[in-house]
């Protein structure tokens, strides 16, 4: 997984940031630094990562060499799945929740963008068994790596999350989520985005997690986040969002 560290873009965008660019956009880095940005991280993989227009779905494709071609259309998808060396499976990110997978013996990789409505979509669950179909093995051989994501002591949300995770929105702890009702008394609760993922990824079979202990909220230094560089820039604030992306990628490399 990158950093914000180690590219050419200028502040607030500094310095590797990977998303998508349009002239056009107002608040956007400009095209030629995140191609050069994507070309560095392509060279550090050793592989061409194949970018997704990721949509907070589940939706999951499997890579082949058409789609890594020049000008070839770009998947609209949140997860992939590579058996192809050479092609890394790559999703961006700036507070929601990569996650990395290997089959044991390394012949299928797989990346999954899960924020809380992919994840409660179940876009862990489709990509393990997407993995598990290519690679040719079992959920618990499954190695299973998690990224930097908003941290739980910062991931505020309401009770329609609560909801989508068949949780009860009651005025009480719970499993994954704690609560805290503002100030003026509306009912929130912070959410563990990471301990949702182990949770959904156990129930299907998955025994080897590992990461999933870095909050890109508090290491401005290290990483981008969309929630903290709201427009007002106050932690917790949601505002436009005027900040990088991140890349969590793997690679069948030769």
């Amino acid at each position: 997984m990158s950093t914000r560290r180690g590219g050419v873009s200028a502040p607030p965008f500094d310095s590797l940031n990977l998303g998508a660019a349009s002239p056009c956009a107002a608040g956007s880095d400009g095209v030629t630094a995140v191609a050069e940005n994507r070309r560095r991280v392509a060279a550090a993989l050793g592989a061409r990562p194949v970018w997704l227009r990721q949509v907070h779905g589940a939706d999951v494709v499997r890579l082949t060499p058409d789609l890594a071609a020049d000008r070839a259309p770009i998947p609209c998808a949140d997860a992939s799945v590579s058996t192809e060396p050479g092609l890394a499976c790559a999703v961006l990110v700036a507070d929601c929740l990569p996650l990395l997978m290997c089959s044991p013996d390394g012949r299928a990789v797989a990346a999954a963008h899960a924020g809380w409505r992919g994840l409660a979509a179940g876009v862990a669950e489709r990509t393990l068994a997407l993995l598990c179909e290519a690679g040719g093995c079992a959920p618990g051989d499954v190695r299973v790596w998690l990224g930097a994501c908003i941290g739980p002591a910062h991931f505020e949300v309401g009770a329609d999350v609560l909801m989508a995770f068949d949780s009860v929105p009651g005025a009480f702890d719970q499993a994954c989520f704690v609560y805290r009702p503002r100030p003026d008394g509306q009912a929130r609760w912070l959410a563990d985005l990471p301990a949702l993922a182990r949770r959904r990824l156990q129930r299907a079979g998955v025994t080897r997690i590992s990461g999933g202990h870095w909050c890109t909220v508090t290491d401005r230094s290290r990483f981008f986040s969309f929630r903290r560089d709201g427009r007002d820039g106050r932690i917790g604030s949601v505002g436009a969002g005027v900040t990088g992306r991140m890349v969590a990628a793997i690679a069948i490399v030769d």
